[in-house]
């Protein structure tokens, strides 16, 4: 029994020591795995101690003084942040606007978002399939107030007094909102040319001529025109030859089928303003004229930089032989003012220099340079072009030659006369051709020429 109850004992104590020694056991697993997740938890530390270094490594500030240096990935930015600056103070961020300028207060919205349409949502409760219709954007051109265009259309048609191109002008209108300003562009073409040369006014009637039926209607040209004549008492203080020139401008409009014939003879009998009488009067009168509508062709005169080179030579040649014919100097500045063009005013002395050779009278040298005296003094022939029409006259006298041998001579009594009338200077002397001959011994002498010594 006693060897029994010692076993039984030794079995209970062994179990005792296997409970113990499991409950032990599991003690040292609990420890060892605590310490396994405290190495974890602090290795999990280290590694994002090391990513934050090495994230401020590439972006860090250093301030040195009263500036700041900025070190982003290896470039430079220098500069000082302001107090109120919203760039982030740490270096993160790349300081650009949220959203794209889209977000935040005080914002107005993502450059051209005002363009975009949102479509709604199918699923809305307010959604209505039916009332939906396709959106089309169309480009819109504000239309001009008044001012503006009176300030564009000035500097247009003083360009276009220039260049004298009236399908530029009628492009650039056509790019313009004009609106109902029509009639006042009649206007201002008409008011401005009347201040300026005829030649301006023969290019206003021109454009007048080519923007009808393309911007202009005839209603608008007569409007324009009724604007023009109920005001002519004010134009008539400026400009005391309005009257004339108006009349002038509507007989023309009326040639280039701008407006109808009943637009001068709706006005008989009912104007009581004496100047829009007398234009009217004036207009009806070029009209009733035998071949008028051919005659208003050159209503304005045949002058002006846009005509032909070889038309402006005939009209001096015209010119040149009247004064010849008559001697009437006045008459000659006249038309010589007429063709305006100074620019060209050179070829009138080599057209005159040259009649001067070719009819080797001492009449016509007197009568010419008379001429030239008064141009010069008047400054109508400048000294430039005096001094480039002699210049031309030597260098075609080889030619002039050929027909007039005693030419040479003609030009030198011509030149000397013209300086002791005091508007040549001793130069255009110097420069005078001499024609080389041959000197011969003697007139015995068979011929022979004398050899050089």
């Amino acid at each position: 029994m006693a060897n029994v109850e010692m076993a039984v004992s030794m079995r209970d104590g062994e179990d005792c020591t296997d409970t113990v020694g499991s409950n032990r056991s599991d003690e040292l697993d609990n420890k060892n795995g605590s310490l396994e997740s405290e190495k974890q938890h602090s290795n999990s530390d280290e590694e994002n101690l090391k990513r934050k270094v090495k994230s401020q490594s590439k972006l860090k500030c250093k301030h040195e003084g009263s500036g700041e240096e900025h070190v982003l990935k290896g470039k430079k930015v220098l500069g000082k942040l302001s107090k109120n600056c919203r760039r982030s103070r740490n270096c993160y961020g790349r300081g650009l606007p949220k959203k794209g300028g889209g977000g935040g207060k005080g914002t107005w919205g993502k450059p051209g978002s005002e363009l975009i349409v949102e479509e709604e949502d199918a699923y809305d409760p307010n959604y209505d399939s039916e009332s939906q219709d396709n959106c089309k954007l169309e480009a819109i051109k504000p239309e001009l107030t008044e001012e503006e265009f009176e300030r564009t259309l000035d500097s247009m048609l003083h360009e276009y007094f220039e260049h004298g191109d009236t399908n530029e002008v009628a492009m650039t209108l056509e790019d313009l909102d004009i609106g109902n300003l029509q009639p006042r562009l009649v206007e201002m073409m008409v008011n401005l040319s009347m201040e300026r040369k005829p030649s301006h006014r023969e290019i206003t009637s021109v454009l007048l001529s080519d923007l009808c039926g393309r911007l202009l209607t005839e209603e608008d040209i007569e409007q324009g025109f009724d604007n023009l004549i109920n005001c002519l008492g004010d134009l008539v203080l400026d400009i005391p030859e309005a009257p004339t020139m108006l009349g002038n401008f509507i007989a023309r409009a009326v040639a280039d089928d701008c407006i109808p014939p009943k637009f001068v003879y709706r006005y008989r009998g009912k104007l009581t303003d004496e100047h829009s009488r007398a234009a009217l009067e004036h207009a009806d009168t070029l009209l009733g004229m035998k071949h008028g509508l051919v005659r208003l062709d050159n209503i304005w005169g045949e002058g002006g930089g846009m005509r032909p080179v070889k038309y402006l030579i005939n009209k001096m040649q015209l010119l040149l032989q009247e004064y010849l014919s008559s001697g009437d100097i006045n008459e000659a500045t006249r038309c010589l003012q007429e063709l305006e063009v100074p620019h060209f005013h050179h070829e009138l002395v080599y057209e005159a220099v040259v009649m001067v050779i070719e009819d080797t009278g001492e009449r016509a040298m007197d009568l010419i340079c008379k001429l030239l005296k008064s141009l010069a003094a008047s400054v109508i022939l400048t000294p430039d072009q005096l001094k480039r029409g002699f210049e031309r006259v030597n260098e075609e006298m080889p030619d002039i030659c050929i027909d007039v041998p005693a030419a040479y001579s003609i030009l030198e009594n011509f030149i000397i006369k013209c300086h002791a009338a005091n508007f040549i200077n001793e130069e255009l002397i110097k420069k005078l051709p001499s024609r080389g001959r041959k000197r011969f011994v003697s007139d015995g002498d068979g011929g022979c020429v004398k050899e050089a010594v």
